[in-house]
């Protein structure tokens, strides 16, 4: 019988005083699972993290020179997980906002064959340490991510997800701000198969760094789901704006054809113009959604070379990892891209 492997991985950017509470009650045995690690992404924290997690007896550390954001450590760490042989990947947070004890519930459909991608839904309509703006906001968000990724989407921002190493092989983070969004799209895109359990929250224990004020929370989520949905469902976007743009490129029209038809025959030509503008942009605007669509099917083809590439790649180095090369988790040395890592004492 194949043994099962999960690696909990945990993005931290200085989270020295956090890290160590958050740790002491990640579970340590799982039903069906047969080896548990722990994986810290260390982004460029300057309060001693990677310390905190090495005296902690983490597995492995992952560490960048310098902060490069919560999307950029959550990919390096899929890839980190992938390396060291992960059949199940668990992302938390490192401010033991999610309940460590739902951790195998979150497992549960990956182990049962059920789901590719499992969510931990908060349930943020009725957070109490959430403003009621905030609420209507993420349950907002939630639908309408919902909307646009095909997917039944309760909890859109949740960070506390597993996911099978198919699943993990799969994705790919674009955005500088977060994943949470990017990859539901991308999972929908691809008809995964994705699942939401409730689970459960903690007391807070300091502000939400990507969520400092509510219009930048707007403005940054909106800018993230308008270029994931272009980029998977171009067609229906421009065609949208296209004929939008016709629609309204008729009305300055049938006002130029009926002033006609009533006998002013002179003084009208902005309308004719004006409609026929609009109706042209609108047609252009079309035929580009058109060539966008071609293009996604390249990039549909470039996602599977990458699949199979990045496959290839990962699977090479977790038999490395099998013959002693437990702390190979990327190339090592001062040069930020791909991160610095190095592998922490074992518990």
């Amino acid at each position: 019988m194949t043994m099962k492997k999960l690696i909990i991985q945990i993005p931290c950017f200085n989270e020295a005083a956090t890290l160590p509470e958050t740790l002491a009650v990640l579970p340590r045995e799982i039903p069906g699972i047969d080896q548990i690690e722990i994986l810290i992404i260390d982004d460029g924290s300057v309060d001693g993290t990677a310390e905190v997690a090495r005296a902690a007896g983490v597995h492995h550390i992952v560490r960048f020179l310098r902060n490069r954001g919560l999307a950029a450590a959550f990919t390096a760490g899929l890839d980190a997980c992938l390396r060291q042989g992960a059949d199940f990947i668990v992302n938390t947070d490192a401010d033991n906002q999610y309940e460590a004890m739902d951790i195998p519930r979150l497992v549960a459909p990956l182990l049962a064959g059920t789901a590719e991608v499992v969510i931990g839904d908060r349930r943020v309509g009725t957070l109490p340490n959430f403003s009621s703006l905030k609420r209507k906001l993420q349950v907002l968000g939630s639908w309408v991510i919902g909307q646009a990724s095909g997917l039944d989407t309760p909890d859109a921002t949740s960070g506390f997800r597993a996911l099978t190493r198919e699943a993990a092989l799969r994705t790919y983070v674009l955005s500088g701000y977060s994943y949470t969004l990017e990859t539901l799209m991308q999972a929908g895109a691809r008809r995964a198969l994705v699942q939401f359990v409730p689970v459960s929250i903690n007391p807070q224990t300091r502000p939400s760094r990507l969520m400092r004020s509510i219009p930048e929370y707007i403005r940054k989520s909106g800018i993230t789901i308008l270029r994931i949905y272009t980029m998977y469902r171009p067609l229906r976007v421009f065609l949208m704006i296209g004929i939008s743009m016709i629609l309204l490129g008729t009305i300055p029209g049938l006002r130029f054809l009926y002033l006609i038809h009533v006998g002013q025959r002179t003084g009208h030509v902005q309308s004719l113009i004006l409609a026929a503008i609009l109706i042209i942009v609108g047609f252009i605007v079309s035929l580009i959604g058109v060539v966008a669509d071609l293009l996604s099917f390249n990039r549909k083809l470039l996602e599977e070379l990458t699949y199979r590439v990045r496959r290839m790649e990962i699977a090479d180095a977790a038999n490395r990892n099998g013959r002693g090369s437990h702390s190979d988790l990327g190339p090592s040395g001062k040069v930020e891209a791909p991160p610095e890592s190095e592998g922490g004492p074992q518990p």
